[in-house]
């Protein structure tokens, strides 16, 4: 709900502001130093059950979720990162982060479509929810194995990626001008 109220209000001043390759660039990075010092801070989890994670604590990691409005920033990194911080084990705060973006995504999706106007031909329509089965599959397969991933890893090269990413983003758009 968080992320849905400010994006809705100030989805324009958001862009406007924030929608450059520096800030792109500098939020990839800056979220791969703070993955990498989540793991290097060694705190034992006090939430390792989905069944332990309070109203209060869901609010929280969504508020968390608000900073992925920022471009550059993942939503589901920023809600990893805010659960994580929140002391929810590694693999509980991917679990959250995943069912957090169901409704994310089809509010996101639902109000393109409005904005659009839902003026699709028939063929657009089948485009459209062909990608999006394609799409949930895909999904679905990718988050099977990044959960078992995150049972056995922690989150240290994603943050690694992110800040290689990050440096490239900034050099591309230096040279290109």
């Amino acid at each position: 709900l968080p992320s849905g109220i400010i994006g809705v209000l100030f989805e324009d001043q958001i862009d406007r502001i924030f929608f450059r390759p520096s800030v792109v660039a500098a939020a990839l990075i800056i979220y791969g130093v703070i993955m990498i010092w989540i793991e290097n801070r060694h705190k034992r989890p006090g939430i390792t059950k989905f069944s332990q994670v309070s109203y209060k604590t869901a609010l929280l990691i969504g508020l968390f979720q608000c900073l992925a409005l920022v471009p550059g920033t993942s939503r589901s990194g920023s809600t990893i990162i805010g659960a994580t911080l929140l002391g929810t084990s590694r693999y509980i705060a991917a679990e959250f982060s995943f069912f957090l973006a169901i409704p994310t995504m089809l509010g996101a999706s639902l109000l393109k479509l409005l904005k659009a106007g839902f003026a699709f031909t028939g063929f657009e329509w089948f485009i459209m929810l062909l990608g999006s089965l394609v799409a949930f599959i895909v999904s679905v397969i990718v988050i099977k194995f990044f959960m078992s991933y995150i049972k056995k890893h922690d989150f240290k090269a994603f943050g690694v990626y992110r800040i290689v990413l990050g440096i490239i983003v900034f050099i591309y758009f230096a040279i290109a001008g």
